[in-house]
């Protein structure tokens, strides 16, 4: 199973290296998608590119918030990006664990993107169960589409 993930990862940087972009001159760019907006089920977030290859960005979803600021690889808003990513998910006594951690966001030329990475446990909340309290890290990860505004 490792080999499979390790071949699909290593598919997925060769094409990134490769792919040959069309900058977009455009400075904003909203996404949604499943587990987007701090890992809700349902979310969306919006992103602001204050520099050549920095962007800052925050959500919300079905129960959860996040924030992030991002590095792109490219210096325009439609290119793949690394990430410092804060997700919280629930609220009050439906709050059950806030991550911190690195993501790498993989975003098509156009519309598509996705995001995997890993977070550490920043603080949980009293829906928490046992076996999520015992876990220090957790696997982030995201699937949806943007559109540059």
């Amino acid at each position: 199973m490792k080999k499979y993930l390790l071949i699909a990862l290593l598919a997925v940087f060769s094409v990134q290296a490769m792919a040959q972009r069309e900058p977009s001159p455009k400075k904003c760019a909203i996404s949604a998608g499943v587990l987007q907006g701090g890992g809700g089920l349902v979310g969306a977030d919006f992103e602001y590119m204050f520099s050549n290859h920095f962007s800052a960005q925050a959500g919300f979803g079905f129960l959860s918030f996040g924030a992030a600021v991002n590095y792109h690889f490219k210096p325009f808003i439609n290119s793949s990006m690394i990430s410092m990513v804060y997700w919280h998910q629930g609220f009050g006594n439906s709050h059950t664990v806030g991550w911190v951690g690195p993501v790498y966001t993989f975003r098509a030329p156009k519309v598509f993107q996705f995001q995997i990475g890993m977070g550490y446990k920043a603080n949980y909340g009293s829906a928490a169960t046992s076996e999520m309290r015992k876990l220090p890290v957790g696997l982030l990860y995201s699937i949806g589409v943007y559109f540059p505004l």
